[in-house]
């Protein structure tokens, strides 16, 4: 049975997502609300928020009707939980695709394509990461490597050849 690469797409994002929270969480408050040393909006602290709020929001839009839809917004401690719910609700939204159909009504007036939502949810999950990898940088402290090969050396699925 060939393996669901939407659902591979979004198990490095779970992964990478967990990856910038666990090395968020090694910072003091003072670096986690230091105030972005570039055309970042908001501190770490606020960025991480962020994307794990609206990673939330992107699941609700699409498996709750307009009425039922609610913000989240996880204390520090919490987030690398509620990332994770969500990242494991959309993994299992991408193997029944039959679930993904139906246009879905946002709650600012707009109907959308459920593609257009899992598009959304990659790049501004990959964004967000990227914006905290540069304040990082610039706080002196690593970040952590998230692109496609890392999760490939990671999961063991880039392999070396050996002669």
């Amino acid at each position: 049975m060939a393996e669901n690469m939407l659902a591979k797409i979004f198990e490095h994002n779970n992964w990478a997502n967990s990856l910038i929270i666990e090395a968020c969480a090694a910072l003091t408050d003072e670096q986690l609300d230091a105030e972005p040393q570039s055309v970042t909006k908001g501190s770490i602290r606020v960025t991480l928020n962020h994307l794990v709020s609206s990673q939330h929001g992107y699941l609700s839009l699409l498996t709750l009707p307009v009425e039922e839809r609610q913000r989240i917004s996880p204390a520090f401690n919490e987030l690398k939980e509620a990332s994770s719910r969500s990242g494991e609700g959309l993994i299992a939204l991408t193997n029944d695709v039959s679930k993904l159909t139906t246009r879905r009504q946002t709650t600012d007036g707009f109907y959308v394509e459920p593609w257009i939502i899992l598009i959304q949810i990659i790049n501004h999950a990959t964004e967000h990461r990227e914006q905290i990898c540069s304040m990082l940088n610039v706080l002196g402290v690593t970040p952590p490597y998230m692109d496609g090969w890392s999760y490939g050396e990671a999961t063991n699925t880039l392999i070396p050849i050996v002669k």
